[in-house]
C-alpha cells in the first residue's frame, strides 16, 4: 500500500516537471511557436529621382527592400504603379532594374485606365533583419529611337512601390514619389526686326537647352521658316548652307537642322548655333517669321517627333532695294517656278490637315526696333506636337506652328 502511494507520487511529480519543462521551453519535444506561422515583414523605401525629360533616356534610383520581422522570407517581390494622367501614349514609360552584375534588364509594363503597371520579373530572399538595395531607371521615352510619339505629354510621373512576400501574397509596404517632368527648350536670341529681300543675311543665335537629369540623344534642333529663305550655320569656322526640308511644300513650312541630325545633349546642358538668313528678291514684302523647334526621335518624315517649339520671331520684310518700312502690310505668296523652289530633303507630304493650334505666341516688335528681345520656350512645361503638318497663317509667312499641349491631371 506504501510502496504504491510511493509509485503514485512520483508518477505525478514526474508528470509535473515535464509539463514545468515544457512551459519554459526545455521540454523534449517543445511545443510550435506561434510566431512562426507569420510571414515576415516587409518594408519598402524608394528613392525616386526628382524629374526625368520627355523624350530623354532613363534616370537611375534606387529602391531599398528591408525585412523588420523574425522571419526570413525567400521570395520578395517588387511591383511598381506609374501614373503620368491621361497626356501620356501608351509607349510613353519605360522601367528598368538589375539586381546582380551591369546588365540591365526591363520591367514589363502593362497599360490600362492611363496608368502603368509592372513587376519586377525576379524574387529575392532576404532573411530576417537584412536589407536589399535594388538599382532601377525610369524614363518618358515616348516612343522609341526615330520613331518618336508627337502625341501626348506629362509633367509630372506619381510613383507608387509595393512590396509582398510570396508568390501570390498582398503588398506589406508601399512607397509613393513624384517624379517632374520637363523636357527641352529652344529659343532664338538677336534677331533684327527687319529684313531686305535679296538683301544682305541677318545673323543670330539659336539655342537649344536641356534642363532635365535626363540625357538626350537623336536631337534635331531646327529652324522654321519659308521657301525664300536661305540658312547658313556657323561650323569649325566656316559659314554651311544647309538643305532646306519640308512635309508640307504647300503651306510654305520649311525647315533647317541648326545643330545637325541626331545631336545629343547631355543632362543640363545647351548647345548654340549662330545663324545667318538670306531671303531672295522674290519675296514678297510683309511679314516672315523664324521660329526654333526641337524634335527628338524625329524619323524619315520631317517635323514628326516629340517636338519643342520656342516662339516665333516676326520680321518684318522689305522689298528688294526698299530702304523704308512697308507699313507691316502683306502680299500674297506668288506660285513659285519649279526652278525658284528649293529641293527638300525629304519628299513633301500630301496631307493638309493640321492639329488645332494652342499655342505660338507671336513674339518681336511692329520693325521700329532694330533688334527683336530674346524669344524662346521657358523649359517649365513641355509641348508635344502633332507635327506632321504645321498650319499656314497668313500670307507670305509662316503663321503658325500646330501644337497640342497635354496637361497632367491633377
Amino acid at each position: 500500500m506504501n510502496t504504491l502511494a510511493r509509485k503514485v507520487r512520483s508518477s505525478v511529480a514526474v508528470s509535473g516537471t515535464a509539463l514545468l519543462l515544457a512551459a519554459t521551453g526545455f521540454g523534449l519535444a517543445p511545443a510550435a511557436s506561434a510566431d512562426e506561422s507569420q510571414p515576415p515583414m516587409l518594408a519598402v523605401a524608394t528613392a525616386a529621382p526628382a524629374e526625368v525629360g520627355l523624350a530623354g533616356l532613363p534616370v537611375a534610383f534606387t529602391t531599398k527592400v528591408s525585412n523588420t520581422g523574425a522571419h526570413d522570407t525567400s521570395l520578395a517581390r517588387l511591383i511598381y504603379r506609374i501614373d503620368g494622367g491621361a497626356g501620356l501614349p501608351s509607349n510613353a514609360v519605360s522601367l528598368q532594374y538589375r539586381l546582380s552584375g551591369t546588365a540591365w534588364k526591363t520591367v514589363p509594363l502593362t497599360y490600362a485606365d492611363e496608368k502603368f503597371s509592372g513587376e519586377i520579373p525576379e524574387t529575392f530572399p532576404l532573411a530576417a533583419g537584412q536589407s536589399r538595395t535594388v538599382q532601377l531607371r525610369i524614363g518618358v521615352p515616348m516612343g522609341t529611337p526615330h520613331n518618336g510619339d508627337s502625341n501626348g505629354g506629362t509633367q509630372q510621373l506619381k510613383l507608387t512601390t509595393l512590396v509582398s512576400n510570396g508568390a501570390s501574397g498582398a503588398a506589406t509596404d508601399t512607397d509613393d514619389d513624384t517624379i517632374k517632368v520637363d523636357g527641352l527648350s529652344t529659343g532664338l536670341s538677336g534677331v533684327p526686326a527687319t529684313v531686305t529681300a535679296g538683301g544682305p543675311a541677318i545673323s543670330f543665335e539659336a539655342t537649344v537647352t536641356n534642363p532635365t537629369a535626363s540625357r538626350y540623344e537623336n536631337v534635331t534642333d531646327t529652324l522654321i521658316t519659308n521657301r525664300y529663305a536661305s540658312v547658313q550655320v556657323l561650323r569649325s569656322g566656316t559659314w554651311k548652307t544647309l538643305t532646306p526640308v519640308t512635309s508640307n511644300a504647300e503651306a510654305d513650312v520649311y525647315g533647317f537642322d541648326v545643330i545637325g541630325k541626331d545631336a545629343s545633349l547631355a543632362a543640363y546642358s545647351s548647345t548654340v548655333a549662330k545663324v545667318r538668313v538670306t531671303y531672295r528678291k522674290d519675296t514678297p514684302a510683309g511679314k516672315a517669321t523664324v521660329q526654333p523647334c526641337a524634335f527628338v526621335n524625329q524619323g524619315s518624315t520631317p517635323f514628326r517627333g516629340t517636338t519643342s517649339c520656342g516662339d516665333r520671331a516676326t520680321l518684318t520684310m522689305l522689298a528688294a532695294g526698299s530702304t523704308g518700312s512697308t507699313g507691316g502690310t502683306s502680299t500674297p505668296i506668288p506660285t513659285p517656278t519649279a526652278s525658284a523652289t528649293p529641293t527638300p530633303s525629304a519628299s513633301p507630304s500630301t496631307s493638309t490637315e493640321a492639329p488645332s493650334a494652342t499655342s505660338g505666341t507671336t513674339s518681336g516688335t511692329s520693325g521700329t526696333s532694330s533688334q527683336l528681345a530674346k524669344t524662346g520656350s521657358s523649359g517649365t512645361s513641355t509641348i508635344a506636337v502633332a507635327a506632321g503638318a504645321f498650319l499656314l497663317a497668313g500670307a507670305g509667312v509662316l503663321g503658325a506652328v500646330a501644337l497640342r499641349r497635354r496637361r497632367t491631371r491633377a
